[in-house]
């Protein structure tokens, strides 16, 4: 299966994704595509990229999400692959909604362990669509921002972004 690439300008820098017909399947905070090929699952890693101009509906989204519609991101399906507790964790963080943020422990205790903070971290760490599934908006017990993959300045934008409602 071929997957078709963008790259688009936002106010912090580049953000490319990769997508099929079935949705994103990795996105980042670069310019290049196939620094993200490494978040593919097995059977896509060794897949062609294919640059395209746009992902249609995906990059209106995102777009519309830099300039102020929050909820814009929410709709769009994303493909990925892990173990259960990834893929609910993964779900759990689409949940939180933009302009909130919980701690590792409060999503830990939404995947049933309170006591799993940790697993929590490393499952926002392994999250293959930056932005789109908001790993962004977990933060440390005391409001710390924890880590990022995309980078931490990243992080304090896009909740600040937030918080001022886009």
């Amino acid at each position: 299966m071929t997957l078709y690439s963008t790259t688009l300008a936002t106010p912090i820098g580049p953000f490319t994704m990769l997508a099929g017909d079935d949705g994103v399947h990795a996105a980042d905070f670069t310019g290049c595509a196939e620094d993200l090929r490494p978040r593919l699952d097995h059977e896509h890693r060794a897949s062609g990229i294919r640059a395209a101009a746009d992902l249609a509906e995906y990059s209106r989204a995102v777009a519309a999400y830099f300039s102020g519609d929050l909820a814009a991101i929410d709709g769009i399906p994303v493909v990925q692959h892990g173990t259960p507790y990834l893929l609910a964790a993964w779900r759990a963080l689409r949940e939180i909604p933009a302009g909130t943020s919980i701690t590792y422990r409060e999503l830990a205790t939404r995947l049933g362990n309170a006591a799993a903070a940790r697993a929590a971290g490393s499952a926002c760490g392994r999250n293959t669509v930056a932005l789109i599934v908001p790993c962004h908006r977990v933060l440390r017990s005391g409001g710390a921002l924890g880590g990022y993959a995309s980078g931490l300045p990243h992080k304090r934008w896009l909740l600040a972004h937030e918080a001022q409602g886009g």
